[in-house]
């Protein structure tokens, strides 16, 4: 795979850069190890690259303990520093990485040979020339199978953002096919990192790599961490982390911090984010090892084209380190420790989670594309059931009924997550679709659910055309970020029939694959165990220890 094919390559693409940078050509070390996809399993607990932050210029940070700093280069230099001592990396000189855009039609299961001949010969049959790239690896752990490998099916080519943007519109509308995009390193950035003491004096310089260790295994304090990137709630904090501090050049030519910590440590300051810390403790547990589970199940699939495998914000998990940790949260990964979730065929499970499920789960395949995981299948969620409660085929009657639902019966159930209602002026609803070229809407019906009433196509007519928007996410965010897709709409008209108002009424908060966390909390609340509320949300799944 590309990530691979960019590090055996790295040297002869460094050296180039170096030449245009005046710098010397880089040896072959630890710097060669940044890309890297797979997980360090020495020791027996795998250590986590995650990105702390990046875009930065400038960062100051300290240590609990005596401190140790490799500062990578031609000359390679080692500084030792007592307790407290306070340091500064800064980017000086640097050139940002060359990255290609690729377009997936289509990813599939590493064992479905037969669907990809098909998907190859579809697309032949359009005069499409496509290409086949594995994703993801395998490891064996324990006598258990932790394998995230895929078949991703390419248009044949790589492309600029801007070129890769342009092909995928032309797909949709030749095909109406559902694709997304992806980057790959064609050359890392390199650049000059400098290594600034408490006086502001150079202390050592490098290229490319700066690390941080503390041998007796005190964590770092880092000033100033950027978080929320993108959000409402984007915002800088002081934070504590454990384990050790990379200091590298990120894709954009500027800084990236990058915290290196074992996992289960890395849970321990990722789990009170995902999950109220004061749940009940089968609730966290279960959590606990779903995101294990799902931070195993990442590697490799995200960040292809940076020097880390994962981030500490919401397009992986939200961690805080040592600053976001809490007692209860910290007993449910120490008494789950090194367990994760594995399917019938002895697989480890991708075990996703979101917040409130509105009554039912639903399939992976309706909400991502992509092979259909059969762990991953949407089920009701209630405690009890009569049977005579209403299916999601009629939403209507399921969104209006008092259903057992977990999430609904958690003592942590809040208003407008569990139902809620959005309601839309018709001039913000012509302004919300307007790029989509259909004029004034006249009508929006959802024509393709999933098995939870999801949508996953919907249908927006106007009086200049229609047009389709397919995808779960794709709608949500067309309409503020609706808080799910499990949702009906309807409408009021004025005197003259015109429409006023367009009114969305819906159920859950978030994708809703997966365990539903607020129904895990009344699961636990009604006696469940860990391992029975997993076995509920992951069709039968079972917990083994890994490590």
């Amino acid at each position: 795979m590309v990530p691979a094919r960019a590090t055996r390559d790295g040297a002869d693409t460094a050296d180039a850069l170096a030449g245009a940078l005046e710098l010397p050509p880089p040896p072959n070390d630890a710097r060669t190890s940044l890309y890297s996809k797979r997980l360090d399993f020495r020791g027996g607990e795998p250590v986590v690259p995650i990105r702390l932050m990046e875009h930065q210029r400038e960062v100051t940070f300290s240590a609990r303990g005596r401190m140790r700093l490799y500062v990578h280069g031609e000359v390679e230099k080692t500084v030792d520093a007592p307790a407290g001592t306070t340091f500064r990396v800064r980017i000086t000189k640097s050139r940002p990485a060359r990255i290609a855009t690729r377009v997936q039609l289509a990813e599939l299961a590493f064992d479905d040979r037969e669907g990809l001949k098909r998907a190859q010969a579809e697309w032949a049959a359009r005069g499409i020339a496509v290409q086949v790239q594995q994703l993801g690896s395998v490891y064996a752990i324990a006598g258990k199978v932790v394998d995230n490998r895929r078949h991703l099916l390419l248009l044949e080519g790589s492309f600029t953002p801007e070129q890769a943007l342009q092909k995928q519109s032309e797909l949709v509308r030749s095909y109406g096919v559902r694709t997304s995009l992806f980057d790959e390193l064609e050359a890392p950035a390199t650049g000059i990192l400098e290594l600034l003491d408490e006086n502001g004096s150079v202390a050592a310089v490098g290229e490319d790599l700066i690390e941080a260790e503390t041998p007796g295994g005190e964590p770092f304090d880092v000033r100033q961490v950027e978080y929320g990137v993108g959000y409402a709630f984007h915002g800088f904090q002081d934070r504590a982390f454990r384990g050790g501090l990379r200091f590298t050049v990120d894709r954009f030519g500027d800084l990236a911090v990058v915290n290196l910590v074992k996992l289960e440590e890395l849970l321990k300051g990722l789990v009170p984010s995902e999950i109220f810390a004061s749940a009940h403790l089968e609730a966290l547990k279960a959590q606990a090892v779903t995101a294990r589970g799902e931070v195993l199940a990442k590697i490799g699939q995200k960040h292809l084209a940076d020097p880390y495998l994962l981030c500490a914000e919401q397009h992986c998990a939200v961690y805080k380190g040592l600053s976001g940790e809490a007692p209860s949260t910290n007993l449910a990964v120490e008494q789950t420790r090194g367990e994760a979730l594995f399917g019938k065929d002895g697989r480890l499970v991708d075990s996703v989670y979101s917040a409130v499920c509105g009554g039912h789960t639903e399939d992976n395949d309706v909400v991502w594309g992509g092979p259909p995981d059969p762990n991953l299948r949407g089920r009701p969620d209630f405690i009890s059931p009569t049977g005579k409660e209403p299916t999601p085929k009629e939403l209507a009657k399921f969104l209006a009924a008092e259903l057992p639902a977990a999430c609904r019966l958690s003592t942590f159930s809040q208003p407008g997550k569990y139902r809620w209602e959005r309601r839309f002026s018709q001039a913000e609803v012509d302004a919300l679709t307007a790029d989509l070229g259909v004029g004034h809407v006249m009508a929006m019906t959802v024509t393709e659910r999933g098995v939870s009433g999801r949508a996953r196509l919907l249908l927006i007519s106007g009086d200049h055309g229609a047009t389709q928007l397919r995808g779960e996410l794709t709608i949500r965010r067309r309409f503020k970020m609706l808080n799910s897709a499990m949702f009906e709409i309807s409408t009021e008209r004025d005197g003259a029939g015109q429409i006023t108002t367009w009114i969305f009424k819906g159920g859950g908060w978030g994708h809703g694959v997966g365990m539903c966390q607020t129904g895990a909390i009344g699961r636990a609340e009604a006696g469940q165990s860990y391992r029975e509320i997993l076995r509920h949300y992951f069709n039968g799944a079972e917990v083994s220890h890994i490590y």
